[in-house]
């Protein structure tokens, strides 16, 4: 047993958590990409960081990610953060976000959608907001660390 595994995983509740969109489906099948691999990047906007106050991540930041029932189902790990303009993500991070997008076009529109929603809207308390080509896009790349087992699950 290394000294890494012999500590035991990572406490879930010591983390901050990833919440990838809002409770429901959307976020379901998020976490069901997390889970199978096959999402392994994510896009946020400075702009919600901002009015959250929050500090944007780092590298090596380890997160619990959360379901739609606010269970704990997975720790992952940032390995890397890019700030872009939203028209400088590429297709490499389009795909590895495990939404099935095959071209940065599809993934922006699906995006845009999302981040033009009424949810969206209020969750940042302006009713007017859009994105366009120059919106700062947080783009994060992690790792899965571990599957998390809620104990009432």
């Amino acid at each position: 047993m290394t000294p890494a595994s012999a500590s035991g995983p990572p406490d879930p509740a010591s983390l901050p958590r990833a919440e990838f969109a809002f409770p429901g489906p959307l976020r379901d099948r998020l976490v069901a990409a997390v889970l199978d691999g096959s999402k392994t990047t994510t896009t946020g906007l400075a702009v919600d960081y901002e009015h959250a106050g929050e500090a944007l991540p780092e590298a090596g930041r380890r997160e619990v990610v959360v379901d739609s029932h606010d269970r704990p189902v997975a720790v992952i790990e940032v390995t890397d953060v890019r700030v872009v303009p939203l028209a400088g993500v590429d297709l490499a991070h389009a795909v590895d976000e495990g939404e099935g997008c095959t071209t940065v076009a599809e993934w922006r529109a699906g995006h845009e959608r999302f981040w033009h929603s009424e949810e969206m809207r209020a969750a940042l308390d302006d009713p007017g907001f859009t994105v366009d080509d120059t919106t700062p896009a947080v783009l994060e790349r992690f790792r899965l660390v571990t599957v998390v087992h809620p104990a009432d699950g």
